[in-house]
């Protein structure tokens, strides 16, 4: 016992000295103590909490070569938020850690960094988002290897992207009149975890690539009720008339979330239809007035 207690005072007096070591720092030497020794904690929730912060600094050494080290963290967790605060750097020197994290075994890991090469228009990020909504239907890449593609395709979308998904969904141009979809968004994600391929249909229902939309047209036909939702949900958005047919077998779908989207797509394209064919019809009425 008693040795027991000069082992506690040596430890308290040992961080006593550290704290008034720490303390004699000026703030910016103090500012950097810290935050380099919560990088190298053993809890993975305070290297985390570091690696949020470092975005905060911005593209400046050595604190990029520290994120970009911590991308390669043990835990899962730490390498997701070293990808995100990677993003907010937004300089040259992380494309090629982000384009090493699409080979991450964990499949959270390499869908982050192919949102994140997305969200910074590199070609890898945006083939890697694609091939996870055209689902099975494509199988090459020359941007990423068979184990990435494999990997991506196991991913379930956490909840965690939740208010990634509706910032970029949201922020679209709407149709006067017509809504953006929020609630029919929220339900989705909300209403337990979607798949991979789900989850990249709302993240990328907006874009009007010849791709993306064959590829929704496809989701509309898979056997997850949770693609064809999500299909019918960007559909919707894309506000493209052209689609409106392929809505038509999902109306009698048996998955009631998937009913419901189908109907209220096809009724808005057939609004968006209706509000096209007015023009012609006042040109063709003043035209008969002038004759």
């Amino acid at each position: 016992m008693r040795i027991f207690l000069i082992a506690l005072l040596l430890l308290s007096n040992s961080a006593l000295a550290r704290d008034d070591e720490i303390f004699k720092l000026s703030p910016l030497d103090k500012a950097r103590t810290q935050l380099h020794e919560a990088l190298e904690d053993s809890n993975p929730d305070t290297r985390k909490q570091a690696v949020q912060a470092l975005g905060l600094i911005g593209p400046r050494q050595p604190y990029l070569g520290e994120l970009i080290d911590m991308s390669e963290d043990k835990d899962v967790e730490v390498r997701i938020a070293a990808i995100s605060s990677m993003v907010d750097m937004k300089g040259p020197e992380i494309i090629p850690p982000l384009r090493k994290a699409l080979e991450d075994d964990v499949p959270e890991v390499s869908f982050s960094a192919a949102k994140a090469l997305w969200l910074l228009n590199d070609p890898a990020g945006r083939e890697a988002l694609l091939l996870v909504l055209e689902g099975e239907s494509k199988t090459s890449s020359s941007y990423l290897s068979d184990k990435s593609r494999k990997t991506l395709r196991l991913f379930r979308t956490p909840s965690k992207l939740m208010i990634f998904v509706l910032r970029k969904s949201i922020g679209s141009v709407g149709v006067p009149g017509l809504g953006r979809g929020v609630s029919s968004l929220e339900g989705m994600l909300v209403d337990g975890e979607l798949s991979g391929r789900a989850g990249t249909a709302l993240l990328m229902s907006n874009d009007k690539d010849p791709r993306v939309l064959a590829a929704l047209r496809d989701g509309l036909s898979d056997k997850t009720w949770s693609v064809r939702a999500a299909s019918a949900h960007a559909i919707a958005v894309q506000n493209n008339i052209d689609l409106q047919p392929d809505l038509i077998p999902l109306l009698d779908d048996k998955k009631e979330a998937v009913r419901v989207r189908a109907s209220a797509a096809y009724i808005r394209l057939e609004l968006i239809k209706a509000e096209k064919m007015k023009p012609q019809k006042v040109r063709k009425t003043k035209s008969k007035e002038l004759r």
